[in-house]
This record gives C-alpha cells, sequence and structure tokens, in this order.
C-alpha cells in the first residue's frame, strides 16, 4: 500500500482540515468529510461512506472517553439513544443493499440520501439557533442535567440518527443534539455534547460494521483519513479557546447547504435537464450567495418578532452557547 501518493495526501490534507473544524466547533465531522471525499473523486460513495465511518469511531472514541472522565455524560440518556440508534445504525446498510445491488444505482441513490441528509444537518443547525432564541428571551428552561427520562420519543430520536448515520455517515451530532436539546431543554450544553458523544460511539461502530461487511474497507481510504483527521481535531481542539466559533459555524452550515444541493445533482436530480452543468454549479454559488444576503435578514426579522432588536446583543454567539451560561447572564446579554 502506498501512502505517499497524490490521491493519499489529498485524503490526509482533506481529514485534517476537516478535523480542525470539528475540534473548533464539535460539528460538522461526517457532514463535511464525506462530501470532500466525494468532490474529491477518490473513490465509490459506498467506500468513502464506510471510511469516514470507520475514522469517525477512531477520533470519536477519544472524545468520548475525555467526556467520561470528566463526568459530563448522562449515561441513562445514552443508554436509551444507543438503545435505538445502533441497531438502526446497522440495519440501514442492509436496507439500502436490499433495495438495489445495481452499482450504478447505489451511487445515486447514496448521493442523494448524502444530499439530503446534509440539508437536513444544516437545518437542523438554524432550528437549535431558533430554540435557543426563544430560551434566551423567555429566560431558559429550569437547570436539569438529571432529567426524567421519556423513553420512547428519545428511542425514537436514536432510530432516526442511526438509519441516517448508518446510510449516509451525516447526522450522528446534528439530528440527534437538536432533539435532545428539544426533548431535555433543562439539560447543560456540557451535558448534551458529553451525552452526544458516548452514544455516537457505538452508534457510528455499528454503521461502520454493516457497511465494512456489505462494502469491505478501503484501507488507502481509511489510513490516511486517521492520519489526517486525528492530529486535525487535536489542534482544533486546542485552538478552540481563541477562535471565534460561531463565525467558523455560520460558514459550515453554507458549505453544507451548497454541498447538499451539488450532491442532489450529481445524484442526478437535473431540473435543468441533461447536460446543463454550468448553469446548476451557477444554481449552487447563487444558493451560497443568497444564505449570505437573505439568512441574517429572515434572522432580524426572527429577532423582531420575539421583541429583540433586528441586529445587535444578544448576538449569535451568545446565543449558540445560551445553555453554556447561567440564566441570569443570559438575562443580562438580552437586556444589554
Amino acid at each position: 500500500m502506498d501512502l505517499l501518493t497524490w490521491t493519499a495526501l489529498s485524503i490526509a490534507a482533506a481529514g485534517f482540515f476537516v478535523g480542525i473544524v470539528v475540534g473548533l466547533t464539535g460539528m460538522g465531522g461526517g457532514a463535511l468529510m464525506t462530501p470532500a471525499l466525494i468532490f474529491l473523486g477518490v473513490g465509490h460513495t459506498a467506500a468513502i461512506v464506510t471510511a469516514d465511518l470507520t475514522a469517525a469511531a477512531v477520533y470519536k472514541t477519544g472524545g468520548a472517553i475525555t467526556h467520561a472522565r470528566e463526568g459530563s455524560p448522562n449515561l441513562r440518556l445514552a443508554g436509551w439513544l444507543i438503545a435505538g440508534s445502533v441497531p438502526m445504525a446497522f440495519a440501514g446498510p442492509w436496507l439500502v443493499k436490499w433495495l438495489t445491488d445495481d452499482p450504478d444505482q447505489l451511487e445515486s441513490a447514496l448521493k442523494l440520501c448524502i444530499g439530503i441528509a446534509l440539508l437536513f444537518a444544516a437545518s437542523t443547525y438554524a432550528l437549535r439557533l431558533y430554540i435557543n432564541l426563544i430560551r434566551v428571551r423567555r429566560g431558559g428552561a429550569e437547570p436539569d442535567d438529571n432529567p426524567r427520562i421519556r423513553p420512547v420519543p428519545t428511542l425514537l430520536v436514536g432510530m432516526l440518527g442511526g438509519l441516517l448515520v448508518g446510510v449516509t455517515s451525516v447526522g450522528s451530532g446534528s439530528v440527534i443534539m437538536i432533539a435532545l436539546l428539544m426533548l431535555y431543554p433543562g439539560l447543560s450544553a456540557v451535558k448534551l455534547v458529553g451525552t452526544d458523544l458516548v452514544q455516537a460511539v457505538p452508534l457510528v461502530l455499528s454503521a461502520a460494521i454493516a457497511n465494512i461487511a456489505i462494502h469491505g474497507l478501503d484501507w488507502e481510504l481509511v489510513i490516511p483519513l486517521i492520519v489526517g483527521s486525528v492530529p486535525g481535531t487535536l489542534l482544533g481542539a486546542r485552538l478552540a479557546p481563541r477562535v471565534p466559533q460561531s463565525v467558523i459555524r455560520r460558514g459550515i452550515v453554507i458549505v453544507l447547504t451548497m454541498s447538499g444541493v451539488a450532491l442532489l445533482f450529481k445524484a442526478g436530480l437535473h431540473p435543468y435537464g441533461e447536460g446543463h452543468d454550468t448553469l446548476e454549479a451557477v444554481t449552487v454559488a447563487a444558493v451560497g450567495v443568497a444564505m449570505l444576503v437573505l439568512v441574517p435578514l429572515v434572522w432580524g426579522m426572527l429577532r423582531k418578532r420575539h421583541g429583540l432588536p433586528a441586529f445587535g446583543a444578544p448576538y449569535v454567539a451568545e446565543i449558540e452557547d445560551y445553555g453554556k451560561r447561567t440564566p441570569s447572564s443570559a438575562r443580562k446579554g438580552v437586556s444589554s
């Protein structure tokens, strides 16, 4: 196996830069890595999904161990999520295999699923911001790091997240995090992240094992990916206190949206008809520009509906990290 080829170096570089983003913000692992490798053209989509899940199992294990040592996960809640997510993560790839054995159809189906998952992941970030905006305006929920577990909805959240990850490798953080925020509003940000990381390890392991059983494991993808992503994640975690994460997270959402639309085109959805690649590329760019211009205006209108100034305090960064602060400090931000 030759790991000093341009392909291997490009995979390692992609893993390194995505790892930095994950370490900085705690979001975007599979959602950034999978489309990055697809657009690099380093392998079939099924092989890329399998490699990404395998690499994620490695670096998420380290994060989960760190949080477990610090006592931040809610283990009972993580257990209910795991009970729902692990079986569905294992079943997801087999469901896709049952639906189609044709390689071309499989390629198109996976790109379509990943494109939809990326748009879903981007929308969950917007939903999370909106929920926190409401919490800021109302003074926040009563802090409760040991809430009464709601088994049925928690299992359903795990099942949805598991199926999404098993098929696409996208969504273990974004989808499950926003659902936990809605089901358990009193849970602190540290508990949310710790619980999500602990449940994510068996989730991605289950999805990786099922994908390996069906598609095999391309070591020429996996090894450079791990070599790049692990130090990138560690570096990002060290830089996190010094870097404005809010701007990066909003940039991630724009990238996810543009990547999702581009993958829908790659999957065979051609609204302008076949052979209009240039027009499709212009559409992807227009989506990015529209998000840069229109999203702040829509956000300002939502703030005004809730009695806040369209722009200014509390700033997006304060609203994003609302659960990390006390209700009193949050209310202070609202009144300033």
